[in-house]
């Protein structure tokens, strides 16, 4: 009687400590996981897999017209070169988008996260090779 009690609670403080182990383990891989996804590129990962757009002058809608440059970020050095190749197809897309917008469209940070997302979202339509991650107006005037 009192072997078997010794037995059932040596088997019990054996799986807890089992139960326990494993548990911390999982932890630990969940954990890391998460901080890997988190960081990203770096930035010279970044600015190797992106393109400047020169600057293009357009006119809006309505009598004012716009100078803007962009910096468009891509997810690999592959569709970097995509993308410098579609140059022209990229400036096409910018001045359709903005004859379509007036000066009051680019007031506050909303017009213009707007219009990012919209050359984003036509450019991945283009591309074969890769996808664009982001799209920054660098630089813009409008008079």
């Amino acid at each position: 009687m009192k072997n078997k009690l010794l037995t059932i609670s040596l088997i019990i403080l054996v799986s807890i400590t089992l139960i326990g182990v494993v548990a911390v383990v999982l932890i630990l891989n969940f954990n890391k996981g998460d901080e890997t996804a988190e960081k990203g590129p770096n930035i010279d990962e970044i600015l190797e897999s992106s393109v400047d757009i020169e600057e293009i002058t357009t006119n809006l809608s309505g009598r004012n017209f716009i100078r803007v440059s962009l910096k468009i970020q891509t997810d690999s050095k592959k569709a970097a070169e995509e993308l410098t190749k579609r140059d022209f197809q990229v400036k096409n897309l910018v001045i359709q988008e903005l004859s379509e917008m007036t000066a009051k469209d680019f007031e506050g940070k909303a017009g213009k996260q707007q219009f990012e997302d919209s050359i984003k979202a036509q450019l991945n339509e283009l591309m074969q090779d890769g996808k664009i991650e982001k799209v920054y107006i660098v630089s813009y005037i409008i008079q």
